[in-house]
């Protein structure tokens, strides 16, 4: 049992640590430990930035806060495009390096970053030239606007340090280091920790900028993860070798790029959709109910971002050993991190059996909010293993290349059936929330049954990229 413990924190020290691993032999289990640790703590360090944003700004007033949630409502849009791009970033480098084709993997990141850095440009303008546009149409008032206008234009305006937040820590984990990754998120969460207050409020000399503050302060946050990323592409360089030479564009890279990255992006919306609309649903009945729903949706997330942090393993496994000409170990990756996914799942649902109603009941005061939020939780939970599995497979379709599968499958479970189901059930059959959460678990379960059988029929093993 000793020995156990101590390697299992020595392998722990090495996933934190990162460095240069080859994948595509060895153990599998190892593999998949070594590059899940670092990406849960990514997953978790990007939940914090909103939480540290609001935790601050809520002091400003309602009208501060709400002007955060309206221009993060549009945001969102970016957040898609660049998770889309990052999707073909991570597989088309995994590829690559399981060539061992390392002179390729560089250029494909390098063209990735270019066409990032153009198309943010162009949002950039767009932005910052139509924020009070956006503002009203999301509903602000002219008062909300005319106070909170610069807190927009300064997010839009510096949208580029978000898309390449993402974009770069793609290519890192297609490559195989998720621990760059999680540390670049570590800087700029640390950076924003000390600058949201120092420039919202002010301190001596330094004024208090308010909600511009808080803008300022993410943005010059994400912007030195990115400064960090920078340096470890160009400077302290591991074996993929970027130059100014990659920035030549290739019309037949970036037109790949688009075309997996596009894909991607719809496969994201349509899942952000479908939330929107369930969300839509619990806003018809009381107040109550819908804030027991958010209240369960956050501890929902809270407890998913693990998981799919655990899971993006199987993206980078599958890429890598994809381009190694090793199909049957792309397959006994995912099927290890399906493994540990479900195991994990299991122990949320316990936990949150056992422990969930003193976490809503800490969460929020009103009894029939707190009662919906459990309801919610407890009803969810029970299909958690279905969202493992299902993670597990999307992210195995993602890390081939295959971002169609997973898009639709998404527009059937969330569109064709979750969303009537739930408006059948919560409006018609039940006449109550309860109806939104059991069409949440149906449509769970529907998602994982067809992923894993797409999977099973190992046409994403033939994807060329």
């Amino acid at each position: 049992m000793g020995f156990k413990i101590r390697r299992f924190f020595s392998l722990f020290q090495q996933a934190l640590a990162g460095g240069e691993h080859n994948y595509t032999e060895g153990s599998i289990r190892k593999a998949v430990f070594l590059l899940a640790i670092p990406m849960i703590m990514e997953m978790i360090m990007e939940s914090v930035f909103a939480v540290v944003d609001i935790f601050f700004v809520g002091r400003l007033g309602n009208e501060a806060v709400a002007t955060v949630g309206l221009t993060e409502s549009v945001l969102s849009l970016v957040y898609s495009v660049a998770i889309g791009i990052t999707m073909a970033a991570t597989a088309l480098v995994a590829r690559r390096v399981g060539e061992k084709n390392f002179v390729e993997a560089a250029h494909v990141g390098m063209q990735t970053i270019l066409f990032a850095v153009v198309l943010s440009i162009i949002i950039s303008i767009a932005g910052i030239l139509s924020a009070s546009h956006i503002l009203h149409l999301m509903g602000g008032s002219d008062k909300m606007i005319a106070d909170n206008i610069y807190y927009t234009k300064i997010m839009f305006g510096g949208n580029i340090v978000i898309m390449l937040t993402f974009i770069i820590n793609g290519i890192f984990r297609g490559a195989g280091d998720a621990s760059i990754a999680m540390r670049s998120l570590w800087i700029a969460n640390a950076c924003n920790i000390v600058l949201c207050p120092l420039l919202i409020y002010g301190l001596g000399p330094i004024p208090g900028l308010g909600l511009k503050g808080a803008a300022i302060a993410t943005t010059t946050g994400r912007g030195i993860g990115v400064l960090y990323q920078l340096y470890r592409l160009f400077i302290h360089r591991g074996f993929l070798h970027f130059g100014a030479a990659q920035l030549k564009p290739q019309p037949e890279l970036l037109k790949q790029i688009i075309k997996i990255g596009s894909t991607g992006t719809v496969q994201f919306l349509v899942g952000s959709a479908s939330w929107i609309f369930l969300a839509r649903l619990m806003a018809g009945f009381h107040e109550a109910a819908m804030a027991g729903y958010q209240v369960a949706i956050r501890l929902l997330i809270f407890f998913l971002l693990p998981a799919w942090g655990l899971t993006n393993a199987a993206a980078t496994l599958t890429g890598q050993n994809l381009g190694a000409g090793k199909p049957d170990r792309a397959e006994q990756s995912v099927w290890t991190t399906t493994g540990y996914s479900i195991i994990y799942m299991l122990v949320v649902t316990c936990v949150v059996f056992l422990f969930g109603k003193p976490v809503v009941n800490f969460m929020n005061t009103d009894e029939q909010a707190r009662r919906y939020a459990l309801q919610a939780l407890q009803i969810v939970s029970t299909g958690y293993v279905f969202f493992g599995i299902e993670m597990a497979m999307m992210n195995a379709f993602n890390g081939a290349g295959d971002t169609r599968t997973p898009t639709i499958v998404n527009l059937v479970c969330f569109w064709l059936v979750q969303i009537p189901l739930a408006w059948v059930l919560s409006q018609h059959i039940f006449k109550e929330p309860k109806g939104v959460f059991i069409a949440i678990i149906i449509s769970q379960f529907l998602s994982a049954l067809m992923s894993w059988y797409l999977f099973k029929q190992g046409k994403w093993k033939t994807v060329k990229v």
